[in-house]
């Protein structure tokens, strides 16, 4: 870090992609549930709808609170193209997670806890250096 309000701006965007996070995982593990108990789905599909409505959710606060910087207009489509690119591998990723883990006698709503520790830490980077990277700025 070059100095102490490189440091500060870094920290406030980590809180700031934890809270979003946050939001991300409890409307999706609401979604989940009710798809799952109230819904009946498979966990396929209640993977899936609590994802599509999640992810929506995380995109907005992602791209326009955590990693919001003036180039990432100008280049909309690779950003949600990269976006979209990591989260359909999110997607497998996860539900491969929480399916072994639930055909190993673990219920998939703590499954869903396992799994968003280890994305809490994968995404950051994803997002940091890749789908909303300041290197947007040097026409890249």
């Amino acid at each position: 870090m070059k100095n102490k309000k490189d440091q500060r701006a870094l920290f406030k965007q980590i809180i700031n992609y934890l809270i979003s996070g946050g939001v991300y995982f409890w409307t999706g593990y609401l979604v989940f549930f009710i798809a799952d108990k109230e819904l009946h789905f498979s966990l396929w599909w209640s993977k899936l709808t609590a994802n599509l409505i999640g992810w929506t959710v995380n995109y907005l606060l992602q791209r326009y609170w955590v990693f919001n910087h003036q180039d990432l207009k100008k280049h909309r489509v690779k950003v949600t193209f990269r976006y979209i690119t990591i989260t359909l591998i999110d997607f497998v990723l996860d539900y491969l997670i929480v399916y072994e883990l639930k055909n190993n006698g673990l219920t998939p709503y703590v499954g869903q806890f396992v799994s968003a520790g280890f994305f809490t830490v994968w995404n950051y980077y994803w997002y940091k250096l890749w789908v909303f990277s300041k290197k947007y700025k040097k026409g890249k």
